[in-house]
């Protein structure tokens, strides 16, 4: 692990080992930080906490929010939430996957672009909604998902 992600997880340790409840606040500043939470951070977070491996691993895997490896040089969120569901989810996924070559979870074989789920955006009126970066988009339409699919590979 290089000495600048172990002084990432080094402070934000400190700031939430005596925290009620401070593992999932600790895990967010780490990904927010690094991108990921490294399996070389498990022990000593739990060591910190006063956890078991095992627990601070369980919850890391549990929630698709945390990533386990580094994500791609973009990031695209689709909604799978009920209204993004019912107005076209699925068939903007599957644009998003056959133009990207990967499937959920996965990073294209370039480091360009990982695709990621994500359980509402909050932007229903707006619906099939995705984020791209931070960035939310909504009535995204398949034609509309393979030509940014197109435009994050050449930018990135």
């Amino acid at each position: 692990m290089p000495d600048d992600a172990s002084a990432v997880i080094g402070r934000a340790i400190e700031r939430h080992q005596h925290v009620p409840g401070g593992l999932l606040p600790l895990l967010h500043d780490i990904q927010d930080a690094l991108g990921h939470v490294p399996p070389e951070a498990i022990a000593s977070i739990a060591s910190a906490l006063n956890l078991s491996r095992a627990e601070v691993h369980g919850v890391v895997s549990f929630y698709h929010h945390f990533r386990q490896v580094p994500p791609g040089r973009h990031v695209v969120q689709v909604c799978r939430a009920e209204a993004c569901q019912s107005m076209g989810a699925d068939t903007l996924l599957a644009s998003l996957r056959q133009a990207l070559g990967v499937d959920l979870h996965q990073t294209t074989a370039d480091g360009a672009v990982t695709l990621e789920p994500v359980y509402c955006l909050g932007n229903c009126a707006l619906a099939p909604s995705l984020m791209v970066d931070g960035r939310l988009r909504g009535r995204v339409n398949a034609d509309a998902a393979g030509v940014l699919a197109s435009q994050l590979r050449e930018v990135a």
